[in-house]
């Protein structure tokens, strides 16, 4: 049964519409909607809202939900909407009325933002932890080719010498940037809004700053109106973070597709990671590379999803806000399959020293001649047009 609904019968078509995709989504929220509803349980308990009896058996149960979860035997159907109904009426069915005590104090509202705020701390983390790793592995390449020449470009024209090694550098602080943006986005994201329902508060006067430690939050959400407004707020800035990451990423794989392109030659991806064709015997494509690169529209799009929906709606709680979850959700995951498959794609990626030094063509030196004439008190710009009439430049 809905947890809002009492003896009105709902047209199966509206139940469809606005149930959406949610029960499969909320597959990913179950573990966190349980942890966050232990504490909720003891917090009630702490209150006077349960007794002790009630509050073991919630506990016991919602730990029992947990773990049919993790077998994928705790199943959400659409009469359910959600992981919070299915929970709850599984608690009833199973405890009677302390299944039916467990809302008191909450609203599905507060209960989603809880549940999403918990199982996007642990993303995020996990995250990080994919970018260090992935600055290791850059750091490993710009040290093992520290000494690699090769030319720069501008324009997508060679411009100066440059290494091998100080071009993995640059990628390597890139992420370590994105890292320094996702813990920021981590800290500030990491709120406790349960006890605040609707909205609105509760006259049951919920200890909120004991879920907080119960859960681990950085702090309480005070204002109750602002944890509503913040649900999709908080969803656009961690997209927003990843958007970052990504955008690095589809740079980098950009390059990798062109410098390993038979023409330059200077990159070469280790076979396990090459596809092939269908039809040409000889093709060894860099799919994983031309992917990464897409997952960056994914990943923004997710993003711009967000904060057009959010666009325009006035304070509180919307049902518009039921689709923030699905591109929240679909962007981490494919930021933390994107981290994955880059980090590994580098660590059998080759570099054809020999083909980078030869690519160092004599004009790519013709800024540093210029300034060893500056160094000889000539003016830069007559140093500059001497320099140019000798490669045929015109000034």
């Amino acid at each position: 049964m809905k947890l809002w609904q009492e003896r009105r019968r709902l047209d199966r078509r509206v139940e469809t519409f606005t149930v959406g995709d949610d029960p499969e989504i909320d597959l990913e929220l179950v573990e966190f909607d349980c942890r966050a509803s232990i504490a909720h349980t003891k917090m009630l308990r702490s209150i006077g809202v349960l007794n002790a009896a009630e509050a073991r058996s919630l506990e016991t149960e919602l730990k029992n939900i947990i773990a049919l979860h993790r077998k994928k035997k705790f199943k959400i159907g659409v009469e359910d909407e959600d992981c919070h109904t299915a929970i709850e009426n599984h608690l009833t069915r199973r405890l009677g009325a302390a299944g039916k005590k467990i809302h008191a104090g909450r609203s599905r509202n507060d209960q989603v933002l809880t549940a999403i705020r918990l199982w996007s701390r642990l993303k995020l983390r996990q995250i990080g932890t994919r970018l260090q790793v992935l600055v290791k592995t850059l750091n490993l390449l710009s040290r093992r080719y520290r000494n690699a020449p090769v030319p720069g470009y501008t324009h997508s024209r060679k411009a100066m010498p440059y290494t091998v090694g100080k071009y993995f550098a640059a990628f390597a602080d890139a992420f370590r940037d994105d890292l320094r943006f996702i813990e920021s986005v981590s800290r500030l994201t990491d709120q406790n809004p349960l006890g605040s329902a609707a909205g609105y508060g509760t006259t049951l006067k919920p200890d909120r700053d004991l879920t907080t430690r119960l859960l681990d939050f950085r702090k309480t959400q005070r204002n109750e109106l602002y944890a509503q407004n913040s649900r999709g707020k908080f969803e656009s800035l961690i997209l927003a973070a990843l958007s970052q990451i990504m955008l690095d990423i589809q740079r980098l794989a950009s390059d990798l597709i062109l410098f390993s392109m038979e023409e330059f030659g200077f990159f070469r991806l280790a076979d396990e990671f090459s596809t092939g064709s269908s039809i040409m015997p000889q093709k060894k494509n860099p799919d994983v590379f031309e992917i990464a690169r897409a997952n960056f529209a994914v990943v923004h799009s997710a993003y711009l999803q967000v904060i057009e929906i959010l666009k325009g709606l006035t304070s509180g709680y919307h049902r518009d806000l039921q689709k923030t979850k699905e591109p929240l959700i679909r962007g981490v995951k494919n930021t933390l399959e994107t981290l994955q498959i880059m980090t590994l794609a580098l660590k059998g990626l080759r570099v054809d020293v020999a083909r980078c030094r030869s690519a160092c063509t004599d004009e790519i030196r013709s800024a540093a001649r210029a300034l060893d004439l500056v160094r000889r008190g000539v003016p830069f710009r007559d140093a500059y047009r001497a320099i140019a009439r000798t490669v045929g430049v015109r000034s």
